[in-house]
């Protein structure tokens, strides 16, 4: 009999028999079945859908049409210069100013970027790390600029950067002051912004380097427990600010391993969490947004990918997601039209609204099959954990090396597979076409840059310079001490520091890390 295994690689047995006894209950430790009693039923996940290119003003368009389309909360692409914490007019920035996010230099940006749109009425979620502590405080001078009580402000920042030195790249500062930045964070919104998500700990872009669903599940963990204990050893209180932490994670093809992948997810937190010191139930719930596999999107025959997508929205749904992104299905070719969009948005609606996944809780529960593949993923990811602690934690592993080097052998290994036609793709390696000729692309004009760079001279030449610097000081004096930098950052930006003078006030500070 041919053998069948997912694509971490567990068995599948040809059918599974043994009974398994559900004591547990939605909405109660160790939240298996979903962090509330009542799931969907009460409602719905929060429908997003990640947007951010060109100018500001552009992005806010795709914002408008994008919530006339009935998105429920909004999710913020930055391009890379932003992300690395360089103003659009910066020798590094060239060629990438607009192109896989929104441009953002000053608080003049985050003012075009959300013109007419009420942020204490709006979720943001915002995919940014190494900057993060600058967009948290450009959007919460945005929000006082706009008259609103931050305490009912909501949204998450990624501020992931562990995943960055293992999975991405796009890291700016070594780990240990990239550490500080986040746990300041933490001290900082717990205070003044308690609604917020202060991190949102991410396998999302751990599966897209090459992991595999174990994997992503191990090491996101492993990441969050290093952030616990980041913010335990700084003598923050775990009860208030764990319920804060919010999770990211990839929804791939393989329906009931996704699923398996978020019960044990929640399942696992939950025991790190208690065993961490944790006794307020919300403070060991583990709350997730998804995103369903870019990687998994091909060039070949671009409208398969729309069944992908729903696919992988029933997983993320299924599994007891708190909000869900679903890319559109020429992803693979360019940024998203606006066609593309908005079919990867009525998606989500059209599984939300007529699938029934919604009727009942944790619909998949007792199913011998789900239960057997939760409990295996469980046992491999506590195995794989255990390695990590065994190099000291997350942060040791990384700089070891060894977490790259799990994620670049599954990514061969999956490569492999696909080349020897083990693993099928549909459209690429079997059921191919002739090509047809691509669809609409989207495309981002070079000019961008100069208007970034026009903008950036008007506004050095109309702020206060002398300000600018006497803040810039204060908070290359802050950084060089222990005092918490965010109320410093919030300052400077509603000044009008840039991003990339805050970010290179750091640099001076801290330097910049190479990786391994």
């Amino acid at each position: 009999m041919e053998k069948h295994v997912t694509d971490a690689g567990i068995t599948i047995q040809p059918v599974y028999t043994q009974p398994v006894a559900m004591q547990e209950l939605p909405g109660q430790f160790p939240f298996t079945r979903g962090i509330h009693a009542s799931m969907y039923r009460d409602k719905l996940w929060t429908m997003r859908q990640y947007a951010g290119f060109s100018t500001a003003e552009a992005s806010n368009q795709r914002y408008h049409y994008l919530l006339q389309q009935g998105v429920m909360g909004l999710s913020v692409a930055f391009d890379l210069p932003t992300q690395i914490g360089y103003d659009s007019d910066h020798p590094m920035a060239e060629g990438e100013v607009g192109k896989v996010g929104v441009a953002i230099d000053s608080l003049e940006d985050m003012e075009r970027l959300f013109k007419g749109i009420t942020l204490e009425q709006i979720s943001t979620s915002m995919t940014i790390n190494a900057t993060g502590f600058i967009l948290l405080a450009l959007y919460i001078a945005l929000a006082k600029k706009q008259g609103a009580d931050l305490k009912k402000i909501s949204g998450t920042i990624q501020n992931d950067i562990l995943k960055e030195y293992a999975a991405r790249g796009t890291f700016i500062y070594p780990p240990q002051p990239s550490m500080r930045l986040i746990t300041d964070i933490f001290a900082y919104c717990s205070k003044e912004v308690p609604k917020w998500n202060t991190i949102s700990i991410s396998g999302y872009h751990i599966r897209e380097a090459g992991a595999n669903a174990v994997q992503e599940l191990a090491f996101t963990l492993s990441n969050g427990k290093a952030y616990l204990k980041a913010a335990l050893d700084k003598g923050l209180d775990i009860n208030v600010f764990a319920q804060r932490l919010s999770f990211f994670f990839n929804a791939h093809n393989h329906l009931f391993e996704e699923v398996a992948k978020f019960r044990a997810a929640r399942r696992m937190w939950a025991n790190i969490t208690q065993s961490l010191g944790a006794t307020d139930a919300k403070a060991q719930m583990l709350r997730f947004h998804t995103q369903t596999g870019g990687s998994t999107l091909t060039a070949q025959q671009p409208h398969n990918n729309i069944v992908r997508v729903a696919v992988q929205t029933l997983a993320a749904t299924l599994g007891g997601t708190q909000s869900l992104h679903t890319n559109g299905f020429d992803e693979a070719l360019s940024l998203p039209t606006e066609e593309a969009a908005r079919i990867a948005l009525r998606t989500q609606q059209i599984i939300g609204y007529e699938s029934g996944v919604a009727d009942t809780v944790d619909p998949l529960a007792g199913s011998y099959y789900v239960e057997a593949l939760t409990n295996e993923m469980e046992t491999r990811a506590w195995e794989l954990m255990g390695k990590i602690d065994a190099m000291g934690g997350a942060v040791s592993a990384i700089e070891q090396g060894f977490v790259q080097e799990e994620i670049a052998r599954s990514a061969y290994q999956y490569q492999q597979q696909i080349e020897r036609g083990e693993k099928v793709i549909v459209g690429m390696n079997k059921f191919t076409m002739e090509d047809t000729g691509s669809p609409e692309i989207f495309r981002i004009d070079d000019s961008i840059r100069k208007v970034q760079s026009d903008r950036l001279a008007e506004l050095r030449a109309k702020r206060d310079n002398g300000q600018v610097q006497l803040l810039l000081q204060q908070l290359e004096t802050a950084a060089r001490g222990s005092d918490n930098l965010m109320p410093l950052v919030v300052t400077a930006v509603e000044n009008y520091c840039t991003l990339g003078e805050i970010a290179d006030t750091l640099r001076k500070v801290w330097g910049e890390y190479r990786g391994n």
